[in-house]
């Protein structure tokens, strides 16, 4: 064989993606000051002057976080690393870690306990509710040597928001610590790390931040990181050990650990310079303002939300699929003739709902109006008897109604 006989069986070309409306569970529209911040000139992730903004992105993000946690900074990975980064600092052989599962990111958290060799203790509630505080309290009664609790705040998969700040004043209670999942919350949803007291969180960089997907913003208290300093047994990750973390994020001055995605930082920073410009109040009232305007449309069309108004994640809107509607055809239509991106239900909701996404830069007045105009008009293609125009005024009533201060 030859070195040509490896060459592609086709021509292959730059690519070219096409000009998508990102309203599913993520990732996000990114905003163009954000994708303009990835195009400047990569540095070296030693050099003097990456180190100066790394230490901005550490500011940036104990603001978005509402904490003083000196270990505030972002995995260079995905969420998904960034959970996996709390249990395997957290979790020793034999930890026994309350785990609540109310759709299907709790389940992963209880492989994280089960891999690094913990013992889970599971707390199960129903999908599209939040986590019962009065089955915590109970659970951690019954089992006094539990370590840990760990649940997610926004659950992705329903839209439903359970009471954070609730759930870390029991687990203080029973002196245990904390690891919250706030992938979809964080900039959308209001998140208080030290007032609540949670010891790990963990977010993504795609969702209400609308960064391209990538990064895992963290932090960790210094109860957390005084025991992985004390630990027994060797963390067992390397990249993701905590101690050998903070010779690179932990100080001004860095030592070199991995190849940093440079370039993706400076985009986690241009989105948080916008989140500190237009303030964390005012992004949790936009995310709520569109929300409750995308109701209203909804509620013209007869679509019902799956969890209760006062559970509900205003950026991330579930809701069932009306009767008789084939919820692979209309997510195909809205992407094929709008360029609308919808979710698909997963696991039990799997065909039974869509997930309807209003997360960071997604989270607007046109995005509203153009999927409730273009769902109305694929709905009544499809047989639904509905009034054209109607969602589009309701929505407009809904903004008047509610007007950004």
């Amino acid at each position: 064989m030859t070195i040509e006989d490896f060459r592609p069986s086709k021509k292959i070309t730059t690519f070219y993606p096409p000009q998508r409306m990102l309203m599913g569970p993520g990732p996000s529209d990114t905003h163009h000051r954000v994708l303009s911040a990835m195009a400047r000139p990569t540095l070296g992730h030693l050099d003097p002057v990456f180190v100066i903004m790394m230490e901005e992105i550490k500011e940036l993000l104990r603001y978005a976080f509402l904490t003083k946690n000196k270990m505030t900074f972002s995995v260079s990975a995905p969420g998904s690393v960034g959970m996996e980064m709390c249990f395997v600092n957290m979790i020793e052989p034999g930890d026994k870690v309350v785990v609540c599962r109310n759709g299907v990111f709790g389940p992963r958290m209880v492989e994280n306990v089960e891999r690094h060799g913990g013992v889970a203790v599971v707390v199960d509630d129903k999908w599209g509710e939040p986590v019962d505080p009065q089955k915590v309290e109970d659970t951690l009664k019954q089992h006094p040597d539990a370590k840990i609790l760990a649940f997610v705040h926004a659950e992705t998969s329903t839209g439903v928001l359970s009471d954070a700040k609730t759930l870390c004043e029991i687990a203080r209670r029973h002196d245990c610590m904390t690891i919250v999942d706030t992938v979809t919350s964080l900039a959308g949803s209001p998140i208080k790390v030290d007032e609540w007291g949670i010891d790990a969180i963990y977010s993504g960089s795609q969702k209400c931040l609308s960064c391209p997907p990538g990064l895992s913003p963290v932090s960790f208290s210094e109860r957390v990181t005084d025991f992985v300093k004390k630990r027994k047994v060797k963390v067992h990750s390397w990249f993701m050990d905590i101690n050998l973390l903070l010779g690179y994020w932990g100080s001004s001055t860095r030592t070199y650990h991995h190849t940093a995605p440079t370039n993706a930082l400076y985009a986690l920073h241009e989105s948080l310079v916008m989140l500190s410009e237009e303030g964390l109040e005012h992004s949790w009232a936009r995310h709520k303002r569109n929300h409750e305007a995308l109701k209203a449309g909804f509620e013209t069309m007869g679509i019902q939300y799956v969890v209760d108004e006062k559970y509900r994640l205003p950026q991330l809107n579930s809701v069932f699929i009306p009767d008789g509607i084939d919820d692979k055809v209309v997510r195909a239509r809205l992407l094929d003739e709008y360029s609308l991106e919808i979710g698909a239900g997963l696991g039990d909701f799997a065909g039974k709902v869509w997930r309807f996404g209003l997360m960071g830069t997604s989270s607007r007045v046109e995005n509203v109006l153009t999927c409730l105009n273009a769902l109305e008009v694929v709905l009544s293609d499809m047989g639904m008897n509905l009034k054209r125009g109607a969602a589009e005024a309701a929505a407009h009533q809904s903004y008047a109604a509610n007007p950004m201060s």
